[in-house]
């Protein structure tokens, strides 16, 4: 059995992988507490953060080498958004890494592009499916001085001289409504079916990684609702032994490994035989936008009316479990594309064997 055929069964991290999430995993335990998350939610970011987190090498190691970057995997990067995810760090990571990868892959990184490998200058990206005309939604707009948009079979970069406004959002995200016509400047990076494809290939990535953020998310909200049922009491027991909790908190544990899986699973694919199973990084995105919800609505349901008081920190992650994944729109287009991508397969197959 070659490697390959191994990785496909044993998706288990090596010595330097569990490093590097202890690391991140330390980095935001100390820089990223509940109250850090609450104090950013007008703006949804919190450039101190940000700052320490780049000085960290977080968006370089994201870009490949010839990019000026250290060429991390994409294994690698799900570990840096699930702790992102397990934080609520209110930093856009995961936007401008893939905006950042997809100008790399374009070989769209020039000088007035050059501070987005350091994090200096905030890249966005239109993550929704289906390509539309005139404003769209962008999640980082409000903060990000080049936005990737996609318009018929171009790629293009905006930048605005004045940022768009910030709107409010479920998701406490730096959100804002993204018109091209409006920029300042224009500049078309690439066009042709080639350039759409790595368009496409970007936002996989950010379906993948947002997936990854959720597992975290869903894990540290299953760490809340179980200390707090370990030690709240009724009729002299406590909660945590009653099956209407502790099964709940099971299943938690299970889409939390579940989606775990599945996120890395897909990584490896779409870094090593990206066209062998393209349906895996749109499928972990949708079963954790389904699980992150349903989980954080249970850990505030645990905790009854201390759940749902605004400074709990059960209702901070509920928010955003029903928040992040909405940032591409309806998570049921990307459902549908899941489903476009298996049918082709198998129709590709019968035409085969027939």
């Amino acid at each position: 059995m070659d490697r390959y055929e191994l990785r496909r069964i044993d998706y288990s991290l090596s010595e330097d992988h569990v490093d590097l999430q202890t690391v991140y995993k330390q980095f935001f335990k100390t820089h990223c507490p509940i109250e850090t998350v609450r104090a950013a939610e007008a703006s949804g970011f919190d450039k101190d953060l940000w700052e320490r987190l780049c000085a960290m090498g977080a968006t370089t190691m994201a870009l490949p080498e010839s990019s000026g970057g250290d060429g991390a995997t994409l294994v690698d990067l799900t570990l840096v958004a699930e702790e992102i995810g397990r934080s609520l760090a209110p930093v856009p990571w995961i936007d401008h890494v893939c905006a950042a990868r997809l100008l790399a892959s374009l070989d769209a990184l020039g000088d007035d592009t050059a501070g987005v490998v350091h994090g200096e200058q905030l890249a966005a990206l239109d993550v929704r499916i289906d390509s539309v005309s005139g404003a769209r939604l962008i999640p980082t707009g409000s903060i990000a001085d080049h936005i990737i948009v996609r318009d018929g079979d171009q790629v293009v970069r905006l930048t605005f001289g004045t940022r768009p406004a910030k709107v409010d959002n479920i998701g406490r995200l730096p959100m804002a409504w993204v018109d091209p016509a409006a920029a300042d400047t224009r500049t078309v990076v690439a066009q042709g079916s080639d350039a759409i494809a790595k368009y496409q290939r970007a936002l996989d990535e950010w379906r993948l990684l947002t997936a990854a953020a959720l597992v975290g998310l869903v894990d540290e909200t299953m760490t809340i609702a179980a200390e707090f049922a370990k030690t709240r009491y009724t009729l002299g027991v406590p909660i945590s032994t009653l099956q209407g909790i502790s099964h709940p908190l099971a299943n938690i544990a299970i889409s939390v490994q579940g989606g775990r899986n599945l996120a890395r699973r897909a990584a490896w694919f779409l870094d090593n035989e990206p066209d062998e199973r393209p349906e895996l990084a749109p499928s972990a995105f949708v079963f954790m936008s389904e699980e992150a919800a349903k989980a954080a609505t249970m850990a505030v349901h645990i905790q009854g009316g201390l759940g749902v008081s605004s400074e709990a920190a059960a209702t901070a992650y509920l928010v955003r479990a029903r928040g992040w994944p909405l940032a591409a729109g309806d998570p049921g287009a990307t459902a549908t594309r899941i489903a476009e991508i298996v049918t082709a397969r198998e129709s590709a197959a019968q035409a085969v064997r027939a």
